[in-house]
């Protein structure tokens, strides 16, 4: 007898309780995405609208987000236009397009939606097929295209879809443009305006419109901007002895560098089949995750071991070598010091305010001014742009996504792996000895991550307001005990949440999710015994706050 469900998320609960088994109940979940037009409230984050497939993300509520971009274009909104870069919806109409997906299930069959209702409106538009968040980026800057849409929900569970957006600079859309959509989206909603399937027009390309291949733009655009030397990489892959294993993770990075350095027998892919489940796991760059790449590595005698994983739209990266994992916190303080220091680049360093301070070490020895945004990759955009009057050398956030000089203003895996390669082939080094040498120069630095669920009355500006006091209760020069150790309040930064730095340079970080209700802990220790005791002063603190 066949299974019913009253629901998508009922569905899909069976589903991910067993993958294998239940891998033909995704036949059901396309009958709600399709069939389902209960309105969702429509919320960018950081990086884009993301929702379940079949529950918010339908059919029907893609068409309402497309058709909201289509009236915010066709509104020629002042700040709309101005961050879009773009002079008017005729320009956008002339300049066009880029629509693709990441492999997820559904992905293609989303894409034709939007791009049947762009067509509708006189848009040029491109078809990009499977691609990966850079790729966009970088395809932006090299058809000098108005926008893109990317339908990916990043490293989310398989029962996730998502919707990133992309303007004319090839980043990730602002608070202007998605403000406006996320307003146009949710009165429709409430109108219950939703949008017929589109028709295409027919045009050159048919329904598809132009078809683009992605990554060779990409493999023309690092050319282009020499910030990486494919060249170096090539030579010593072929002439050293070395062993790099690449999991894919049965995302959309798959292939991709193949195209770029060759295919080699030195260098290992993980994860390449089609699996819209991702084999029942949640595909991001963890620890957890790198097991498959760590056994390949621990069994090869090879000189120069390097691993890493990506997620499924290419934006975030984890590294090994075999002797430990490199995370973002630390990879990226070494990407200063490489390009600074072996490569020559100038100018100053972008990070998240919940990333290592390793990297201000490095930064403040060697001169480099240091500049802490808000967590989200487009807080970097003033740092990334051409024309900036401080570029970033690196900019990167503790949540695995990274950029350099001249590069992407989206984070890039792709980006990351090649630098990492280069690295090993300008130092003669392993990540793990180049990271000791840099750490032995400017010290030792732990960092890690945390929190504690509150009740879901309190997301939002409740929970803000709440957490507040701590500022006011820890100001610059307080003294608190940690760990039986007395530090002092050196610095307390507020740019996102509460970041208190002490003297001997560990710090916490008090942050409220913007989405769930937790309240996140960022830490640094000197030692790694020391976490403990500050992730303990982080939860007082907070329980304190909370029980005011």
């Amino acid at each position: 007898m066949a299974q019913t469900f009253e629901n998508a998320s009922a569905c899909w609960k069976a589903i991910m309780s067993n993958v294998s088994k239940n891998r033909g109940l995704l036949a059901v979940i396309e009958k709600f995405a399709r069939e389902n037009t209960n309105p969702s409230k429509i919320v960018f984050g950081t990086s884009g609208w993301r929702g379940e497939i079949g529950t918010d993300f339908t059919f029907n509520n893609v068409r309402v987000v497309a058709s909201a971009i289509i009236e915010a274009f066709k509104s020629n909104d002042i700040a709309v236009i101005q961050a879009m870069g773009v002079s008017d919806f005729e320009d956008i109409k002339r300049r066009g397009v880029i629509v693709g997906h990441d492999n997820r299930f559904l992905g293609p069959d989303f894409a034709m939606e939007v791009i049947g209702l762009l067509q509708k409106e006189g848009i040029n538009t491109w078809y990009a097929g499977e691609a990966i968040t850079p790729e966009f980026s970088a395809g932006i800057e090299m058809l000098n295209a108005a926008c893109s849409i990317n339908l990916t929900p990043s490293h989310n569970p398989a029962n996730y879809a998502g919707f990133k957006f992309n303007p004319s600079d090839g980043g990730p859309a602002g608070t202007e443009i998605t403000s406006k959509i996320e307003d146009i989206a949710n009165r429709m909603m409430k109108e219950g305006n939703s949008p017929t399937p589109p028709f295409s027009k027919g045009g050159k390309g048919g329904f598809l419109g132009e078809k683009i291949d992605l990554t060779e733009l990409y493999i023309k655009y690092i050319a282009d901007r020499k910030t990486i030397d494919v060249d170096k990489i090539r030579n010593f892959i072929e002439k050293e002895d070395c062993i790099i294993c690449v999991d894919n993770v049965h995302g959309a990075t798959r292939g991709r560098i193949q195209r770029i350095l060759g295919e080699s027998s030195k260098i290992k892919y993980l994860r390449t089949e089609d699996d819209y489940l991702f084999g029942g796991i949640a595909p991001e760059p963890s620890e957890k995750n790198m097991a498959g790449v760590e056994k390949i590595l621990r069994e090869s005698n090879s000189r120069f071991k390097l691993g890493a994983i990506m997620d499924p739209d290419g934006d975030r990266i984890r590294y090994a070598d075999g002797v430990m994992q490199i995370p973002m916190n630390y990879f990226g303080a070494m990407a200063l010091h490489f390009l600074h220091v072996h490569k020559k680049f100038s100018g100053v360093v972008a990070k998240s305010v919940g990333t290592s301070n390793f990297v201000n070490a490095i930064a403040e020895k060697l001169g480099i001014p240091i500049r802490e945004t808000k967590v989200g990759f487009k807080n970097f955009r003033p740092y990334m742009l051409k024309a900036s009057a401080e570029r970033a050398i690196v900019a990167f956030e503790e949540s695995d996504g990274i950029s350099g000089y001249n590069h992407t203003l989206e984070k890039d895996a792709l980006f990351g792996l090649l630098l990492a390669i280069e690295m090993m082939a300008v130092t003669g080094k392993n990540l793990s000895e180049y990271l000791k040498d840099i750490m032995d120069e400017f010290g030792y630095y732990y960092p890690d991550r945390s929190g504690i669920a509150v009740d879901a009355s309190l997301v939002g500006e409740p929970l803000i307001k709440r957490l507040s006091v701590i500022k006011e209760q820890y100001k610059t020069g307080t003294i608190i005990n940690i760990g039986g150790s007395n530090r002092t309040v050196k610095d307390l930064i507020t740019v996102d949440g509460i970041k208190m730095v002490f003297d001997d340079g560990s710090w916490l970080m008090i942050r409220p999710s913007g989405t769930e209700p937790k309240v996140r802990f960022y830490i640094e220790a000197r030692t790694e015994e020391g976490k403990k005791a500050v992730f303990e002063t982080a939860e007082r603190m907070t329980k304190e706050a909370l029980s005011n």
